[in-house]
C-alpha cells in the first residue's frame, strides 16, 4: 500500500517524544501534524482531512478519549490508534468504547505501530472499495452489470451469473489489475474466513475464469497467501 501524501494527526503532549514519533513517521513517507495537547488536536483537526489519527491518553486541558469522540462526531471512519503509558484493562476498554481501532502501550517498538497504521490504512481503503456503488463494469471485451448479474462478451448473449459468482467478479473488477485481498472477499460475500469458505471461493474462481476464458486477454491470477488480480492484459501494457 502506497504511504505517499498520507496525512496523519499526532497529537501527544510529550514534545520529545512527539518530535522523535514525528520525524520518524515523516521518513516512512506519512505527512505528520503534531498537536501538543488535546485542544490543539482538535482545532488542527477540524482545518484539515487527516487518513489517521494517533492519540496520547493522558493530556492537559483534554484527554484523549474526549478528543476522540469529537473527532468521531465530525468523522465516524477515521483511523484512531490510541498511545498510553497505562496498561490498565479499563482503559483499554475505553478506548474501544468510544472507537479506536488499535491500543499500543509506551514504550512501543516504533515498527510494530509501522505496521499497524499501513494495516489499518489498507482495510479502509479496501472497504471502502467494496463499499462502492459502481455495478458496471468493462473486463476486457466483456461486459458485466452487477445489477442484473449478466455478463456479456462482445454483443453475444449475456450469461446469468449466480449471486455469488457476480458478487465475487465484481470485487475483483473494481480492484482491476490491482490486488483484491482474500479476506475481503470471504468477509463481504460468505460473512466468514475459514477453511470451508476459503475453498468454495476456490470454486467460484474456477468457474469465472471459464466464463472470462473467451477472452485471451483477460485472466484472474492467484497471488498465494494473498488473493487475486483480475488482469486485463492491454490496460496493464499501456
Amino acid at each position: 500500500m502506497e504511504t505517499e501524501n498520507k496525512k496523519i494527526l499526532l497529537v501527544e503532549d510529550d514534545p520529545n517524544f512527539g518530535t522523535v514519533l514525528k520525524d520518524y513517521l515523516a521518513m516512512n513517507d506519512y505527512e505528520v501534524t503534531h498537536a501538543k495537547n488535546g485542544m490543539e488536536g482538535f482545532e488542527k483537526f477540524k482545518k484539515d482531512d487527516f487518513d489517521l489519527c494517533i492519540l496520547d491518553v493522558m493530556m492537559p486541558y483534554k484527554d484523549g478519549f474526549t478528543l476522540a469522540k469529537e473527532i468521531r462526531e465530525k468523522n465516524e471512519d477515521i483511523p484512531i490508534i490510541f498511545l498510553t503509558a497505562k496498561a490498565m484493562k479499563e482503559d483499554v476498554l475505553k478506548g474501544y468504547k468510544v472507537g479506536a481501532d488499535d491500543y499500543l502501550n509506551k514504550p512501543f517498538d516504533s515498527e510494530v505501530l509501522l505496521m499497524k497504521i499501513k494495516a489499518i490504512i489498507q482495510r479502509k481503503a479496501t472497504d471502502s472499495i467494496a463499499d462502492s456503488k459502481q455495478f458496471e463494469f468493462e473486463i476486457g471485451n466483456f461486459h458485466l452489470n452487477s445489477k442484473l448479474r449478466f455478463l456479456t462478451y462482445n454483443d453475444g448473449d449475456p450469461i446469468k451469473l449466480s449471486p455469488k459468482e457476480n458478487e465475487l467478479l465484481r470485487l475483483l473488477a473494481l480492484h482491476k489489475n490491482d490486488l483484491m485481498p482474500r479476506e475481503l472477499a470471504l468477509t463481504k460475500i460468505w460473512r466468514d474466513d475459514n477453511y470451508f469458505t476459503s475453498r468454495s471461493m476456490d470454486v467460484y474462481i474456477a468457474k469465472l475464469r471459464k466464463y472470462l476464458g473467451k477472452d485471451d486477454g483477460v485472466e484472474i491470477i492467484n497471488i498465494h497467501g494473498e488473493g487475486f488480480r483480475l488482469v486485463v492484459k492491454d490496460e496493464v501494457d499501456n
